[in-house]
C-alpha cells in the first residue's frame, strides 16, 4: 500500500526569482566584496535550487537568508583581511 501524498502548491517562479534577485541586490548593495567570488556561496544556491525543486517555500526562504549570511561573513572576512 502507498501513502497518500499532500498535493503540493505550484511554485511560482515569479516570486522565487524576485527573492533570489532581492538576495543579490542586498549582497551587492552592502557587501560587493563577496560577489568577486560566488564560489563560496555555491553550496546555498545548491539548498535553494533543491528546495524550490521540492516545491518547498519556507526551505527555498531559508536557503536564501542563508545565502545572504554567508555572503556577508565572506565579504566581513575580506575587510578584516585587508585592513
Amino acid at each position: 500500500m502507498t501513502a497518500v501524498r499532500k498535493p503540493t502548491e505550484p511554485w511560482d517562479c515569479e516570486w522565487a526569482a524576485e527573492l533570489a534577485g532581492d538576495a543579490l541586490k542586498y549582497l551587492g548593495r552592502n557587501y560587493p566584496e563577496c560577489l568577486e567570488n560566488l564560489r563560496a556561496l555555491d553550496q546555498y544556491e545548491e539548498e535553494a535550487h533543491q528546495a524550490a525543486t521540492r516545491g518547498d517555500r519556507d526551505g527555498y526562504l531559508e536557503a536564501l537568508r542563508s545565502f545572504c549570511r554567508a555572503g556577508r561573513d565572506a565579504a566581513l572576512e575580506i575587510r578584516k583581511g585587508a585592513a
